[in-house]
């Protein structure tokens, strides 16, 4: 199966992530954007070039800094005076996989350049539209310890983001092994990384994940989860506004692509738990002194967007029932 070559492929460059690595694919089958927030060093760079390598697409990359100016990123239009007329220089955006590295540390004005091309698939330069590249993905990382220089990404953008993961850090067997992987640079795997996937394959694992099925049941409760995200007792938490349609409609493609991922052409209630965390709890609103920091929930620390969903799906009866269409 495609989707396991993939896995395979991308195995060969990341140390475990198996978790990380089975979300992003379902994130790219969905058609979606990503954000890794972890600390610096964890891999998030290396994932994302390795992704573009191994389904053979385009990448580019941007380094994100406060003096970046939005035409940086989306190109522009400059007077060639040989021609004697403007001639437009595309930006980095138009690649397939667009890496955002440090979004955060641009400026509001900045980030806001990527808001049409994440919706839309296009950019807008002096008044012309240009569609970009298809598909196209944008992941973006950011440090999320690190606060100073930094501007935090609008709710508008954030909502534009299928997931947003964390790769964590190695266990002791992990590391031992990528410094086994990784101490000889020409030894480097991923330099011998090769597609395993062409752009036509993606698009056809695109249009089989649109087509999983998903019983009405589970539908019904993939929509209690949002609601109560809307409902009294979230908001009595601090969640001043909950998860958006845009938000359902992206947790529905989620789910779907995931039970492809994971080999079946139906969903379960599990793929609905897994993906609510990563797809629903950096679409909460949270209000300040309850949005920030971490707390406890069940034996571990979790961000407080997290705690509220972790909570829904306790409360939230799940469904019984035969789940193959």
């Amino acid at each position: 199966m495609k989707i396991e070559e993939l896995k395979s492929a991308i195995g060969t460059v990341i140390v475990g992530r198996q978790d990380a690595v089975e979300l992003l694919l379902a994130a790219v089958i969905a058609g979606g954007h990503v954000l890794l927030e972890d600390l610096p060093g964890t891999g998030k760079t290396l994932l994302a070039k390795t992704l573009a390598r191994v389904m053979g697409l385009e990448f580019g990359r941007v380094q994100f800094t406060p003096d970046l100016m939005p035409s940086d990123v989306t190109g522009i239009n400059y007077y060639n005076q040989k021609a004697g007329e403007f001639i437009y220089r595309k930006g980095p955006v138009f690649a397939n996989i667009l890496l955002a590295d440090e979004i955060n540390r641009a400026t509001p004005r900045t980030q806001s350049s990527l808001l049409e091309a994440m919706e839309e698939r296009q950019v807008t330069v002096d008044g012309e539209t240009r569609k970009l590249p298809d598909p196209f993905f944008v992941i973006a990382t950011q440090n999320p310890v690190e606060s100073a220089g930094t501007f935090p990404l609008p709710e508008a953008q954030m909502d534009r983001f299928l997931m947003k993961l964390s790769l964590g850090l190695p266990g002791k067997d992990e590391e031992k092994q990528i410094l086994r992987r990784f101490e000889r640079m020409e030894e480097n795997p991923y330099d011998n990384l090769c597609p395993v996937c062409s752009r036509q394959e993606l698009m056809a694992l695109q249009r089989e994940g649109e087509a999983v099925y998903i019983h009405p049941q589970l539908l019904d409760y993939l929509v209690e989860v949002v609601q109560a995200t809307r409902g009294t007792w979230a908001k009595e938490q601090g969640a001043f506004a909950g998860v958006s349609p845009r938000g359902s409609l992206a947790f529905l493609k989620a789910a779907k692509a995931y039970a492809l991922v994971q080999g079946r052409q139906y969903v379960v209630p599990e793929d609905i738990k897994k993906l609510a965390v990563p797809v629903l709890a950096h679409r909460l609103v949270l209000g300040a002194s309850y949005g920030y920091g971490s707390v406890s929930y069940d034996e571990g620390q979790v961000g407080r967007g997290e705690a509220l969903i972790l909570h829904i799906l306790d409360t939230v009866p799940v469904p019984t029932e035969e789940w193959r269409g």
